[in-house]
C-alpha cells in the first residue's frame, strides 16, 4: 500500500479581515498523493481574535500538531518557510489631502535645504566661478550656463539614481531606495517572527 504523504510549503505572508478563520489553503500551498486533498486543504487552523491586534505568527510547529492531531496516519513533509506571517486588515481610511499635500511640502522643503547645505559645504558656487573662469579667462559672478545646466542635470540624475518617474519605471533594475526598503521589510519581518510568535513567547514567559 502507498504511503499517503503530502508536501506543505507555507506562504511567507498573508492579509486577513478582522475574526478570520483561518485554513491551510489560507497560508500554505498543498499537493500530495491522497484523494481528500481538498478536504485537507479547508481544516481550520487558526482563529484570528482581538488580541491579535495588528499581526500574528503561525508557527510550521503548530501547523504540524494540527495535522497530526486531525490526520494521525498522514506523512507531511514541510517545505522552505517555518513561519506565516498573518497581517489583520484595518478598516481603509480615505487619505486626507491636505495631510499629503503638508508631508509633500515638508519633503521638499527638506530635501531642498538638504542640497542647499550640501552646496554651501563643498562651496559650488566657487568651483562654477573657478571652472568658467578656467574655460574662458573672465571672471564672472554667476556663470549661468555653467550653474543651469548642473542644476537640470541634478534633477535628471536624481531621476536615474531612483529609476523612476512618477510611477513609470525605465528598467526592471531595482532602485537603491526599494533595496533599502526591501531589507528593511526583511528586517521587520524577522522581528515579528521572533516576537509575535506564540511559541517563543512561551519560551520567553
Amino acid at each position: 500500500m502507498q504511503e499517503e504523504k503530502i508536501y506543505i510549503r507555507l506562504k511567507k505572508k498573508i492579509a486577513v479581515e478582522k475574526k478570520h478563520l483561518i485554513i491551510l489553503q489560507d497560508i500554505a500551498f498543498v499537493t500530495g498523493n491522497i484523494d481528500y486533498l481538498n478536504e485537507l486543504e479547508n481544516l481550520k487552523i487558526y482563529q484570528i481574535t482581538e488580541k491579535d491586534h495588528n499581526v500574528s505568527v503561525i508557527d510550521g510547529f503548530h501547523l504540524l500538531d494540527t495535522l497530526v492531531e486531525a490526520y494521525p496516519f498522514l506523512s507531511v513533509e514541510l517545505l522552505g518557510s517555518n513561519q506565516v506571517i498573518v497581517e489583520i486588515k484595518k478598516n481603509d481610511k480615505k487619505a486626507s489631502i491636505f495631510l499629503i499635500l503638508l508631508i509633500w511640502l515638508l519633503l521638499c522643503i527638506g530635501s531642498a535645504m538638504a542640497i542647499m547645505n550640501f552646496h554651501y559645504d563643498v562651496s559650488m558656487e566657487e568651483v562654477h566661478q573657478g571652472l568658467y573662469f578656467l574655460l574662458t579667462g573672465e571672471q564672472q559672478n554667476k556663470p549661468l550656463w555653467i550653474q543651469i545646466p548642473y542644476s537640470i542635470g541634478l534633477g535628471l540624475g536624481m531621476i536615474l539614481f531612483f529609476n523612476h518617474i512618477f510611477k513609470k519605471r525605465f528598467n526592471e533594475e531595482p532602485s537603491p531606495l526599494e533595496v533599502e526598503m526591501f531589507n528593511y521589510q526583511q528586517d521587520l519581518d524577522q522581528y515579528l517572527i521572533h516576537h509575535e510568535n506564540i511559541l517563543n513567547k512561551r519560551n520567553d514567559s
